[in-house]
């Protein structure tokens, strides 16, 4: 079986509030790591300023420590409002949700709230990138450049908002699996329906009666799959022998839960 990734389906901007406060819990390092997966994989963005939102499609980019590239006209209404926030603590907020990349029940699986502080995009910071990261600016719009350097940052995954440590934060990298989840599943689901029946024997030997198995995430430690009944649904996480660090060791991964 070949998995080939075939570019990233553009998600919905705008998302709901993530709560915070006593309901928070500690993060870990995994945290930070799929915060950063879903700011990278992500399309589109919400940005707040004040009691104006604006919905950013293909507009943003992250680097390498995890400040946030916005690409802004400065002399659109939403620009004006970056210039004026500009230098404050915590006067941008940015909202993104992540959804389950297949048309299934309750696609959201995580949501991503970031306030942090507007600058000019200085071009020394280039200096620290690597070669995708400079693609990724170049594919911005051609307008102005803005930074957001994160003060909080809250992920909401199964209703359990997670306050992040800014320092793990900056020092996680982007799952190499997770970042092309989306083309992954989708191919799974197409393509390989079978392999799935098999899979969603391991998590439930009645699946076979089961209205349909559905990938509804993956990541280079394992990949969850939904046992949908008419009556409801069921994730289950079947995770890899050993970690997936390349697109290429996928299927072997796959097959060998199976083994």
């Amino acid at each position: 079986m070949a998995l080939h990734p075939a570019g990233r389906p553009a998600l919905p901007a705008g998302t709901a509030p993530v709560a915070t406060g006593p309901s928070a819990v500690t993060s870990a390092p995994r945290d930070a790591v799929a915060a950063r997966c879903v700011l990278t994989a992500a399309s589109s963005l919400r940005l707040t300023l004040g009691d104006t939102t604006a919905d950013l499609l293909s507009a943003h980019a992250v680097l390498p420590d995890g400040t946030i590239v916005l690409a802004v006209d400065a002399m659109s209404r939403t620009g004006g409002l970056l210039v004026a926030a500009r230098g404050r603590d915590g006067a941008v907020r940015l909202d993104v949700t992540h959804l389950a990349p297949v048309a299934v029940r309750s696609r959201v699986s995580a949501r991503l709230r970031i306030t942090g502080t507007a600058r000019r995009f200085d071009p020394a910071a280039l200096d620290a990138c690597d070669p995708a990261t400079v693609m990724s600016l170049l594919d911005l719009p051609p307008v102005a450049l803005w930074t957001i350097e994160p003060d909080e940052i809250v992920l909401d995954r199964a209703a359990r908002p997670v306050a992040l440590d800014l320092g793990a934060y900056r020092a996680a990298r982007p799952d190499p699996i997770a970042i092309d989840e989306a083309a992954h599943l989708q191919h799974l689901t197409r393509c390989h329906s079978d392999l799935l029946d098999r899979l969603g024997a391991l998590v439930d030997p009645a699946a076979a009666g089961s209205t349909r198995i559905v990938p509804v995430a993956l990541d280079a430690e394992g990949i969850v799959l939904r046992v949908e009944r008419p009556d409801g649904h069921a994730d289950t996480r079947l995770p890899f022998a050993r970690p997936v660090t390349a697109e290429d060791c996928l299927t072997e991964a796959l097959r060998t839960l199976l083994g």
